[in-house]
């Protein structure tokens, strides 16, 4: 099971967990974090997402600031994206994988003492999505 926090584009935002996310699907499903025992996980449409963030902890650490920029911290392996979403939110990150053809693509992100593992970008929520 993995650990995430989908962003949704109208704003709303749901913890759980899920086994099911594959970036070529649709669809996949997520269990509410906290829910009563034996709940039914939600049905989440990829396409009404900003980003599915893979995270260490439903918790993070609110007094960490953010390293988001590649001379901050050390950057991994790929390439050095910038991505800006619609709602103002800039993201800095690298990716193996990002193609403006395809409906979305993984970030890791240049602070590693950030919450994030990994991030399922959606491209359609993204405003500019450039290479630094």
């Amino acid at each position: 099971m993995n650990r995430v926090v989908a962003h949704f584009q109208d704003g709303r935002m749901l913890k759980g967990l899920t086994n099911d996310f594959l970036p070529a699907k649709t669809n996949f499903h997520l269990l509410a974090e906290g829910g009563p025992p034996g709940a039914k996980a939600e049905d989440v449409a990829v396409a009404q997402l900003k980003a599915l963030f893979f995270v260490k902890t439903f918790e993070g650490d609110p007094q960490h600031r953010k390293a988001n920029a590649a001379t901050e911290a050390k950057v991994v392996g790929g390439r050095t994206i910038r991505i800006a979403f619609k709602d103002g939110e800039v993201m800095i990150g690298t990716t193996q994988g990002y193609d403006r053809n395809r409906p979305g693509f993984f970030v890791v992100p240049v602070d590693p003492a950030s919450n994030n593992e990994r991030c399922f970008v959606v491209a359609a929520a993204t405003q500019e999505v450039s290479f630094v």
